[in-house]
């Protein structure tokens, strides 16, 4: 999937109601303390444009439930997703018509030393991967809003956004997430 690309949200057998975002980086690429502290952060939910609320490491679950966070993750490079965000779309309020995906340093550290890192839409009913977007690596930036899924029709569709952000936290991203919605 490339940044900008745009795809629903449907698996093998139809509209998927149940989604992981997951995010990791290579094999043999683990996170020491020398190295960036990346974190899949944070999905940000919105209503017409506005902020309602937010799942990352310090909070797991959003208030309705609809939302879960893996957890932090301290290790990294397991080959395998080092953090996931889980959405149940059927359990999203109706008022929420996007979500928002970031990845970020929360030390401050940027990407220039981050090689091989992707995020991925999975099918969590059925483990199929609708999609995997690969970030770019690199650069003086020390986030990147991933992706987006967002109410269309009568389903959801996924955008790849990779868009290069500066903050520690997803409350720091939230500017530059408005600025995509």
């Amino acid at each position: 999937m490339d940044a900008l690309q745009e795809l629903p949200v449907i698996g093998t057998d139809g509209p998927v109601g149940y989604v992981g975002i997951g995010m990791g980086t290579a094999i043999g690429v683990p996170l020491v303390a020398a190295e960036p502290r990346i974190t899949a952060a944070s999905a940000v939910l919105f209503a017409g444009g506005h902020h309602v609320d937010v799942v990352f490491f310090q909070q797991l679950t959003s208030k309705d439930g609809s939302v879960q966070h893996s957890g932090d993750n301290l290790v990294g490079g397991t080959g395998q997703d080092d953090e996931s965000i889980l959405v149940d779309l059927q359990r999203v309020p109706a008022q929420v018509d996007q979500i928002t995906f970031t990845v970020n340093s929360f030390t401050r550290q940027t990407f220039v030393e981050v090689q091989n890192a992707y995020c991925r839409l999975i099918d969590e009913t059925t483990g199929q991967e609708l999609a995997r977007y690969t970030l770019t690596g690199g650069g003086h930036h020390t986030a990147q809003v991933m992706a987006k899924v967002y109410r269309s029709g009568g389903g959801w569709q996924m955008a790849a956004l990779g868009e290069l952000a500066a903050g520690r936290t997803c409350q720091d991203l939230l500017p530059a997430i408005t600025r995509l919605l």
